[in-house]
C-alpha cells in the first residue's frame, strides 16, 4: 500500500486497518500503539498531538498492522496478569484466558511449591507464578530455543528465577521420582481442522507448533504429559492444563484412566470449559 506524505492524524491511523478488522478493534490497536511507543493518551490523540510524531515510523508500524501481523509482534511486547513480556515471532502471545489459569493455580498452590511449566513460551506463566507463589520454585520447558531465551530474558527483567530447559513435552526425560508439587501446561490444542475458523494474525505469524495438533489425535500432548506428572508429581501435587473445550470429556476420561482423581473443570471469561486440574491420589487413597 503506498502512502501520501502527510501528516496522520488518529482516523488517518484506524480507520485503514478496517480493511483487516472492525472499527472497535481498529481504534483500540491504535490507542494501544501509541500509547506503547509514544506515551499518548487518547485525550492526546483526540486533541492532535498524534500529528506531531514522526511519520515515517508510523506508516510503517500501519503497514505492519495491514498485513496482519499481531500488533504484540509490532510491538515487540504484550501484557499479562499486571506485568509487561517480550514477545515476538516463534513465541505464542499470551491470551487473555491464561491469565485466568494463573489465578486459580495462585489461589490453590501453598508458598514454597516446585513448580514445572511445560511449554513454556513466552514464559508468562512461569513468571508469573514465580513473581505470585512466596518462596516458589519454577522451572520451565519448552523445544523451542527461541521460547527458552525470551522466557529466560523475560524472567531477568521481571527480577524473578526461573530455571529454564530444552525439554520435548512428547519425550521428557524420565523422572527419577516425585520431584513436583504442581505442573502446568498450556500445550497445543487447536485440531487442524479448526485452522480455517482462526483469523490470519494468528495463522499466518505465530508457531504453528505452538498452536496445532493433528486431528487424529487431538490429546497427544496431554497423554504424554500426564504420563511424565503421574510419576512425577509428589502425593497429592497437581496438574493444571489449558484446554480445546471440544475435547473436554475425552481428557477427563484420559487422566482418569491415567490413575488421576476425579477432575476439575473451569470455564474461561466466554463460558468455555478452558480449565482442568486433577490431583495425585495419596498412596493410600
Amino acid at each position: 500500500m503506498i502512502f501520501e506524505d502527510t501528516d496522520m492524524s488518529y482516523e488517518e491511523f484506524w480507520r485503514p486497518l478496517t480493511a483487516v478488522c472492525e472499527a472497535g478493534e481498529a481504534k483500540a490497536v491504535t490507542r494501544l500503539v501509541m500509547e506503547t511507543l509514544y506515551g499518548l493518551t487518547y485525550a492526546d490523540l483526540l486533541c492532535g498531538r498524534m500529528q506531531t510524531l514522526p511519520e515515517a515510523p508510523l506508516r510503517n508500524v500501519l503497514s505492519r498492522l495491514l498485513q496482519n501481523e499481531p500488533v504484540q509482534y509490532v510491538l515487540g511486547q504484550a501484557d499479562f496478569c499486571g506485568r509487561t513480556f517480550r514477545v515476538g515471532p516463534g513465541v505464542l502471545i499470551p491470551r487473555p484466558e491464561t491469565e485466568e489459569l494463573c489465578r486459580w493455580i495462585i489461589g490453590s498452590t501453598q508458598g514454597g511449591a516446585r513448580i514445572l511449566d511445560i511449554g513454556t513460551g513466552s514464559g508468562c506463566i512461569a513468571c508469573t507464578l514465580a513473581a505470585e507463589i512466596a518462596g516458589s520454585r519454577l522451572s520451565a520447558w519448552d523445544v523451542s530455543e527461541t521460547a527458552l531465551a525470551t522466557t529466560a530474558d523475560n524472567a531477568r527483567r521481571l527480577g524473578v528465577e526461573v530455571n529454564v530447559m530444552r525439554m520435548d513435552a512428547l519425550h521428557p526425560t524420565p523422572p527419577a521420582g516425585p520431584a513436583w508439587n504442581t505442573i502446568v501446561s498450556n500445550p497445543p490444542y487447536i485440531c487442524q481442522q479448526e485452522r480455517a475458523e482462526m483469523r490470519p494474525n494468528v495463522v499466518d505469524y505465530e508457531p504453528e507448533e505452538a498452536l496445532f495438533v493433528s486431528d487424529a489425535d487431538p490429546l497427544l500432548f496431554y497423554r504424554a504429559i500426564a504420563a511424565y506428572a503421574a510419576k512425577a508429581l509428589v502425593p497429592g501435587g497437581r496438574l493444571y492444563f489449558e484446554i480445546n473445550p471440544l475435547y473436554a470429556k475425552p481428557l477427563q476420561d484420559m487422566l482418569r484412566q491415567a490413575g488421576f482423581g476425579k477432575a476439575e473443570i473451569r470455564e474461561d471469561q466466554f463460558g468455555k470449559q478452558r480449565f482442568i486440574s486433577v490431583c495425585k491420589q495419596e498412596k493410600n487413597q
